[in-house]
């Protein structure tokens, strides 16, 4: 059962990964960024900072009791977003399709409520 912790760390990690990759919608289309896509222009430290950011969910998720194949599932969504966000314009254009963090928020919420 989920412990009162849990449930608070899972809304911080929804939280989160709300303000990091969908707090602004883009007018006119179905799509929207957040702070990783702000952060991911900045030329040289950009995507390292983005790297940095979403680590949090990970740890999140330890500190919530997931074994190694949920972190694993993570950090492999995290690896995606970063390498392929790192090729430019490709890349950014990609971080509008493909959000690591709410994909990790969501594996969090499950393993939250199945325990």
């Amino acid at each position: 059962m989920a412990t009162p912790d849990d449930i608070r760390r899972l809304k911080q990690v929804d939280a989160f990964a709300r303000m990091l990759d969908a707090q602004f919608r883009i007018p006119f289309t179905r799509f929207s960024i957040g702070v990783d896509g702000i952060i991911g222009l900045i030329p040289g430290i950009g995507d390292g900072a983005s790297f940095l950011l979403a680590l949090y969910p990970v740890v999140m998720a330890h500190r919530c009791g997931a074994g190694i194949g949920l972190k694993s599932r993570m950090l492999f969504n995290i690896l995606i977003d970063t390498v392929i966000g790192s090729i430019p314009l490709v890349g950014d254009l990609f971080d509008i399709g493909f959000k690591a963090n709410p994909r990790n928020a969501e594996l969090l919420r499950k393993f939250v409520e199945k325990t």
